[in-house]
């Protein structure tokens, strides 16, 4: 499957196999030791991770459930008449599918897909970048695409990436890629990251967002086990990164947008970026359907 795709996450291995994600996560260990693979945070990866990069057939059908209810969560975060920048990725081509219902929307991106899924909303205005085509993700890059981004504001760049880390903060494996997602971010007012438990600890070769620029991470919640993706959220909120939790499960709904989900901020201990002690570290989302759970998840970041 790594050979296939370049990545697989341990949960898509579990369920492939119909075991345990102990045993699954063991089996990975002994082939990495053959030098067959790479691990990585939640998942594998083929030898050489830092500079190699998937493409758009593989990483389509990675954590497709996880990318679902992030996308289903972010979307909850545009509200009717503004102006947006989405990044390209898997990701935010599922965060777009949900954008097509809200209305006065302007949607600035550099890629096919996005624009794609946008293309018979009527009450959604997509601008395009200029630049030159990658065909591995089908998206704009070059100095035709950071050039007519120039001047630009709007309220939020929605981003994706291939790792994501509280050191580095947001990175890719692509330089031309990492280039315009930086004009990207140079254009927006916040900058909202997406990103799956299995990027959480993953660094790749170029940065494209610091963590302190960084307002919030939508993100699917992590297995119980996976004590990494844990540390590392805890790592970002203590940094000031606003944490929006969603739940794979149950957010396979047909409808592409979803009611907007009641949520609350719940203060995770210690201050954020230059607040005192008494700031928040972070904003967990809680939706009406899970909120035990998420307590429960806050209560064990508070311990750790």
């Amino acid at each position: 499957m790594v050979r296939a795709n370049g990545a697989v996450s341990l949960r898509e291995l579990a369920r492939v196999v119909q075991t345990s994600e102990v045993t699954v996560r063991r089996d990975v260990r002994a082939l990495e030791a053959e030098g067959l693979l790479d691990r990585r945070h939640g998942g594998a990866v083929l030898p050489g991770g830092f500079t190699r990069e998937s493409g758009f057939p593989q990483k389509s059908h990675l954590a497709t459930a996880e990318k679902t209810a992030i996308a289903d969560l972010a979307a909850n975060f545009v509200e009717e008449g503004e102006a947006i920048v989405v990044g390209a990725g898997t990701t935010t081509q599922e965060l777009a599918r949900r954008l097509a219902r809200v209305p006065g929307l302007t949607v600035v991106t550099n890629s096919l897909l996005v624009a794609q899924a946008l293309a018979h909303a009527n009450r959604v205005e997509v601008v395009m970048t200029g630049g030159t085509l990658r065909g591995s993700n089908y998206a704009l890059v070059g100095s035709g695409a950071e050039q007519s981004l120039q001047g630009l504001r709007v309220s939020r760049a929605f981003l994706s990436g291939s790792g994501l880390t509280a050191e580095r903060g947001l990175s890719t494996s692509n330089m031309l890629s990492a280039s315009v997602d930086r004009a990207l971010v140079q254009a927006a007012a916040e900058v909202v990251v997406l990103a799956d438990h299995t990027k959480l600890g993953s660094d790749t070769m170029f940065q494209t967002v610091p963590t302190d620029v960084i307002t919030r991470l939508v993100t699917d919640e992590p297995p119980p086990h996976d004590d990494r993706a844990g540390t590392e959220l805890q790592a970002l909120a203590d940094q000031g990164v606003q944490i929006a939790v969603a739940g794979a499960s149950g957010s396979s709904g047909a409808d592409p947008v979803p009611p907007r989900q009641a949520r609350r901020d719940v203060a995770l201990p210690g201050p954020r970026r230059g607040q005192g002690a008494s700031g928040l570290r972070a904003a967990a989302v809680l939706d009406s359907s899970g909120g035990e759970r998420e307590r429960a998840r806050v209560a064990d970041l508070r311990r750790r």
